[in-house]
């Protein structure tokens, strides 16, 4: 039967630039790999199930598109005669789709009833072919993935060379100050050979590239084993302790007599290194006695695929998701999905996908393509969900989530925190968000005249400091150049609580005395949220670069009561500080002199000490060398400071509050719309791009203006409950390893109900894997993010 729509004008081929969805539905994660196939509109390229959700239909019937390609595949049966193969950047390029999956496809138009229209009428064949081969958001993350963006630095660009000599071509000799035959460095400056440091895999090293460069100031030098004949290589330049990239490699390597053409690649590269590290949960996934773990299935246990360094994206959405707050208010099995023009754009549609993907059980199955032989035990593992329409959601305009590079988990749940409070929540729903808000009381007193002053924020997570306590180290006596690994003693999550809710000193000008003496002062929690997000730093400044401590903070999994850190709030007899006062002269900033002195001798600019000092309390030279690291990029970084603007006073803001009430709507916290509007002149669209890109900033404690409209004070109904006993209990964890947050690889710990069990037990989800956890103990001590459900 014939169509009379296959000639229709609005049926174009998709352009370079635009997303053609040909590889899971819009709204939910029904795929091409299912036996009914997927649904793709031919006018505007969305994809939709025709199963039982039958949501191609429903976008027929809002959009009034009639044509649609069916694509139907199935993959071509692999046998596994033992445990799959780590992935690899190469396995990832080197399959294509027609390797793996046979493909059928059909033409179908709803509005004649045809359901085999002839492909090559009208104008459908340039269409079909034109959909076939568009690349979609699966794809594009594949070409990307494990991909880093390693450039040229001035070292390489600038490279200055010695006199030339000749090094045999292939056979390279040892390190000049060991034996060591493997894993070599030659400075591309005087072409001394270096052994490298010990890595991953049990590659030896000594460190004597290192030991080189710190002798002779030599930047340069590139991994003789991963030279290949098409000119790659490993190179690093130990000056700015960063892969790079040398435009002149062939040209450098020739002046030591090496033609690059002629090399051999004989040892692994440092990206594939990382690849194997950032695998390297793979242990995990077996017992003790080496038997793989078995993988849990049905609903609540559903994995998610990587789709390129995206484990930080995965971990922290499978805690989101596993709270009663997200749950109840994207989970909606039966309801049909909200109407939206463009699902794959809409942040509720997606949401509510991830939701009905990971909570409903509909996809948590072995892998059928996977057939085990008699011989093997192994047990396949789901295939897995890709959220790449609400990742790319996410990251829309975001300098770092917009990458596929490895990010900060706690700056993106900051980060999903304001994009789901921005979007619209209409009654009954509310905002998930509101579950984990809960409000900070500061209180501040004067040294001199002990008056004081309160006010109250709100929050949604707290960020604590872990203490660093060092072991003695023990040298090695059978390798007495291999540096000690630090080891740390355990500390207690009480005692962080203890330190981050303390007592401190802060030198502020009192309003009411004039007292230069400072001010001591305090938070605590004024109320308790339901869920109780806890990030845990443990870092420190090593030669400039924030380095994370494996310091092991001891959590258990009874519940604690958090009664003892509620704020008693304003107390009989009490004095509190006029507000009259705040705008004399008296509240002008005072840098910290020895601070200053400190920080300028390391040769920081003058302005951007003060500004320093100010945004961090006038405390200590570390806190403010560590601001002035993380704002070196700040457009306004060197904008002279007026000292004695009131708002930049030590006891006052100079902030619009009705500009912090404008950011407040957007989700953003009083303190730090009232730091955000502080470091860009009170701009409220610089205000809001500068909270954005400084997410694990927590704001302003600082300033005791009253400013209360947007805080907790205003007025309106405060957010968390103030009721007592507050008890928590460990819920769930993001777990990360790996030397920075930026790389290595996270994975998520979840405490629920299993089946056939009759207690909650913890759960290991590491991507797609999803798998009883053995090891929970261990990896809750170096939990980067705590989950604590109410009790």
């Amino acid at each position: 039967m014939a169509c009379k729509h296959v000639n229709s004008a609005e049926l174009r081929v998709p352009t370079a630039t635009q997303s053609v969805y040909r590889e899971d539905c819009t709204q939910c994660f029904d795929s091409i790999d299912d036996s009914t196939g997927l649904n793709v509109c031919l006018y505007c390229f969305n994809g939709g199930c025709c199963a039982d959700r039958d949501h191609a239909r429903l976008h027929y019937r809002s959009s009034k598109h009639p044509l649609v390609l069916n694509i139907k595949r199935s993959r071509k049966k692999t046998k596994r005669d033992e445990p799959p193969q780590k992935l690899s950047k190469l396995a990832v390029l080197a399959e294509t789709e027609a390797d793996r999956y046979e493909t059928e496809t059909q033409v179908r138009c709803y509005e004649c009833g045809v359901d085999g229209v002839n492909k090559q009428s009208g104008k459908l064949p340039p269409v079909v072919d034109g959909v076939l081969k568009a690349n979609t958001f699966a794809k594009q993350a594949e070409v990307k993935a494990w991909e880093q963006e390693i450039t040229p630095c001035e070292h390489t660009l600038c490279l200055e060379q010695e006199p030339a000599r000749q090094i045999a071509s292939q056979d390279l000799g040892h390190c000049s100050m060991c034996d060591l035959k493997e894993n070599l460095w030659l400075c591309l400056q005087c072409g001394n050979l270096g052994c490298g440091r010990q890595q991953f895999g049990g590659v030896g090293g000594n460190s004597h590239g290192l030991k080189h460069t710190e002798l002779t100031s030599h930047a340069v030098a590139v991994k003789l084993g991963s030279l290949t004949p098409d000119g790659t290589a490993d190179i690093y330049c130990y000056a700015c302790n960063e892969e790079r990239t040398d435009p002149d490699l062939g040209a450098h390597l020739a002046h030591w007599g090496i033609n690059i053409t002629e090399r051999e690649k004989t040892e692994k590269s440092l990206t594939e290194m990382q690849i194997e590290q950032n695998l390297k949960w793979e242990f995990s996934m077996t017992t003790e006695d080496g038997k793989e773990l078995k993988p849990i299935f049905g609903e609540g246990f559903t994995g998610l695929k990587n789709l390129g360094n995206s484990c930080y994206l995965a971990s922290v959405l499978q805690c989101l998701f596993s709270t009663p707050a997200f749950a109840k208010r994207y989970f909606h099995p039966k309801d049909p999905p909200p109407p939206a023009s463009d699902p794959a754009e809409d942040l509720e549609t997606q949401l509510r996908k991830v939701a009905d993907g990971l909570l409903s059980g509909r996809y948590s199955y072995p892998d059928t393509d996977v057939i085990a032989s008699a011989d093997s035990p192994y047990i396949p593992h789901q295939k897995g969900l890709a959220p790449a329409m609400l990742k790319h959601l996410i990251g829309h305009g975001h300098e770092e989530f917009s990458t596929m590079r490895q990010q900060d988990a706690f700056e993106l749940l900051l980060h999903l925190f304001k994009l789901v409070t921005r979007s619209p929540h209409e009654a009954p729903a509310q905002d998930p968000v509101k579950a984990f808000r809960f409000v900070m009381e500061q209180r501040l007193q004067c040294i001199s005249c002990n008056r004081v002053r309160y006010r109250s924020d709100e929050q949604d997570n707290i960020s604590i400091p872990v203490p660093v306590r060092r072991k003695l180290r023990v040298i090695n006596s059978d390798a007495p150049d291999e540096k000690p690994k630090d080891e740390f003693e355990p500390v207690t999550l009480k005692e962080c609580l203890d330190i981050f809710t303390g007592s401190e000193e802060v030198e502020l000008t009192c309003p009411a005395c004039s007292s230069k003496a400072g001010f001591t002062k305090r938070s605590l929690f004024k109320t308790f949220p339901d869920v109780l997000a806890v990030n845990a730093r443990r870092f420190e400044l090593v030669n400039w670069v924030p380095t994370k401590l494996d310091v092991p903070v001891i959590v258990g999994d009874e519940p604690f009561e958090l009664d003892s850190y509620k704020s008693s709030g304003q107390q009989d007899g009490e004095d509190i500080l006029p507000e009259e006062a705040e705008t004399t002269a008296s509240s002008r900033f005072t840098p910290n002199q020895v601070a200053l002195e400190q920080l300028e001798a390391m040769g920081f600019p003058r302005v951007r000490c003060e500004k320093a000092l100010h945004a961090t309390g006038n405390s200590d030279m570390d806190t403010a060398m560590n601001w002035l690291f993380s704002h070196m990029e700040d457009p306004d970084i060197d904008t002279p400071f007026d000292l004695g603007n009131p708002g930049s006073g030590g006891a006052s803001t100079g902030v619009n509050p009705e500009s912090i009430e404008m950011m407040a709507a957007m989700g953003i916290s009083a303190p730090q719309a009232r730091k955000a509007l502080k470091e860009t002149g009170g701009d409220v669209s610089r205000a809001v791009d500068w909270v954005f890109s400084h997410p694990n900033d927590q704001g302003d404690f600082e300033d005791e203006a009253k400013d209360n409209v947007g805080n907790a004070d205003s007025g309106g109904p405060m957010a968390g409950s103030s009721e007592l006993p507050a008890k928590f209990r460990l819920r769930s964890i993001v777990c990360h390893k790996g030397a920075s947050i930026h790389a290595g690889h996270y994975v998520a710990f979840i405490r629920k109900p299993v089946p056939d069990e009759l207690s909650e037990s913890w759960v290991l989800y590491n991507d797609e894997k999803v798998v009883k956890a053995v090891d929970v103990e261990e990896m809750k001590k170096f939990a980067y993010v705590y989950f604590f459900q109410r009790a």
